[in-house]
């Protein structure tokens, strides 16, 4: 028949510290297993003369804690059900105690009782010596599972579990991702003993200037200067939400999601500006500005009573995460084109019923440019599309024949027809070759440019002026432009 598991806890201090329940447990118990004998109690218990086995050589055994933990797990479970024995951690059960929750998690399957009993937490004699109230809000985390993306910042911070130099170098890093060098930290040794110790140093000699041990947290007291936060997403929404209130800036307070329309396209542009030029300083600012444009679309959503960004945010991970069966599923990918074909048949189940016209997918706002390009991808989808580029060669020549001959005859509505007809069949090629035109246009824009830019400075240091020059002039400059700009010499837009 299996047997029972009391687990109590040894408090954060010295015998003096037990309560007499625990302490009789304790005397009493026919098999007593101990965590770690690395606990001030754990004197006084041998001096008392009482019996125990400790998990320490597992530690010195196992590479990583997560072994530690089920290997002392399971060897609790197996000797349980043979007999009833108690269990005593550092502590209380409760409270960083990984074998516990392992222990509670697995007993029922094997029919293994588990009783939690007693047992004072190290925090509330680490919250005295710190002087500091939880109520204020304080978070409490393992240092073996430190995440940098979930660290509460703006409020008291402890971190448990600084086992070795090595962990409280991990510690370190991990806080300096969102804290300068020099922000100062805690540490706090056998709280709640007579050992016990605080030293308060900068973050960066967290792993140098202070020997830790099994007894060791790390408090960081909650940031004050929000500059320091400006980092954050939780920072930036508040922003935001100022820029908007009464209280915020006029023009802020106008926008809508329609007024902002343009500055979407503008700052997706300056993005793809960024990246041609290899710029990571000028790349960062930009899309900064394109997070800006979701931001402020969000906040009109929050404003208005319809959505916020957690909305947005919901719904980009769910879609991302439904389209990628392969990453997220049991979903097996070859490559990439498998990827996008399993990409394109769940956006279709997605999106359910087709319209009556596969051109009523095409996104209608899109600039004229863009959407020739997503038109003429819907018609290939059925076939409606040549084979080769070299029909769409000479589609361009027939189209601007077209076009010259209807220039000739004066047509202006005549003209207007066939200049569409000659960008679309320009289009059309551009994707047979694999060129984005819109891209391969703004690339043109900035190079011309460049290079008008390049003679206007060059016609100033003459002393001259373009509009007093004649065309022959200004073509000899517009050649020195384009050498100079060849040689990468600097002419910024």
């Amino acid at each position: 028949m299996a047997g029972k598991i009391t687990i109590v806890g040894l408090g954060a201090g010295d015998l003096d510290q037990l309560s007499l329940g625990v302490y009789k447990r304790l005397k009493e118990a026919p098999f007593l297993f101990l965590r770690t004998k690395e606990h001030p109690v754990v004197r006084d218990l041998e001096r008392e003369g009482i019996a125990f086995e400790t998990f320490d050589p597992i530690y010195k055994e196992s590479e990583r804690f997560e072994d530690v933990y089920e290997t002392i797990a399971g060897r609790l479970l197996r000797q349980a059900a043979q007999s009833d024995i108690v269990y005593a951690v550092p502590g209380h059960p409760m409270v960083a105690e990984k074998t516990v929750q392992l222990l509670l998690e697995r007993a029922g399957e094997k029919g293994i009782e588990v009783k939690i009993e007693g047992g004072q937490s190290f925090l509330d004699p680490l919250f005295a010596a710190l002087k500091i109230d939880p109520i204020e809000g304080f978070a409490f985390f393992d240092a073996l599972d430190l995440d940098p993306d979930h660290l509460p910042l703006d409020r008291h911070l402890i971190i448990c579990q600084v086992y070795d130099a090595f962990v409280a170098s991990e510690v370190k890093l991990t806080l300096l991702e969102h804290l300068p060098p020099e922000y100062e930290i805690v540490i706090a040794k056998a709280v709640g003993s007579v050992d016990e110790t605080i030293t308060r140093l900068p973050l960066y000699e967290l792993d140098r200037a202070v020997h830790v041990d099994n007894l060791t947290s790390v408090y960081v007291p909650p940031v004050k200067d929000e500059a320091l936060l400006n980092h954050t997403f939780p920072r930036l929404r508040k922003v935001i939400q100022k820029l908007r209130s009464p209280e915020g800036c006029p023009w802020d307070r106008e926008q809508t999601h329609r007024s902002l329309r343009k500055y979407l396209l503008e700052e997706a542009f300056e993005v793809i500006e960024a990246i041609d030029d290899e710029d990571d300083d000028h790349l960062i600012e930009e899309l900064g500005d394109v997070l800006l444009q979701v931001m402020l679309h969000a906040q009109i959503g929050e404003d208005e009573g319809y959505f916020n960004i957690y909305d947005v945010i919901r719904s980009l991970t769910d879609k991302m995460i439904r389209r990628h069966p392969h990453v997220f599923g049991e979903a097996v990918a070859a490559d990439a084109e498998d990827v996008k074909r399993r990409w394109s048949a769940i956006k279709e189940r997605e999106k359910g019923a087709r319209p009556d016209s596969l051109m009523d997918e095409v996104n209608r706002t899109l600039p004229p440019l863009m959407k020739a390009l997503e038109i003429q991808k819907k018609a290939a989808k059925v076939g409606f599309d040549w084979d080769q580029a070299e029909p769409v060669w000479e589609k361009i020549v027939e189209e601007l024949e077209e076009w010259r001959k209807e220039a000739d005859n004066g047509n202006r509505e005549g003209m207007e027809e066939e200049c569409g007809d000659v960008l679309f069949s320009v289009v059309n090629l551009a994707r047979k070759l694999g060129i984005d035109p819109t891209l391969a246009l703004d690339g043109t824009n900035r190079k011309f440019s460049r290079r008008f830019k390049a003679m206007e400075q060059m016609a100033k240091s003459d002393g001259r002026d373009l509009t007093a020059m004649r065309p022959e002039e200004m073509e000899r400059l517009w050649a020195r432009a384009k050498e100079i700009i060849a040689k990468k010499k600097d002419f910024d837009v």
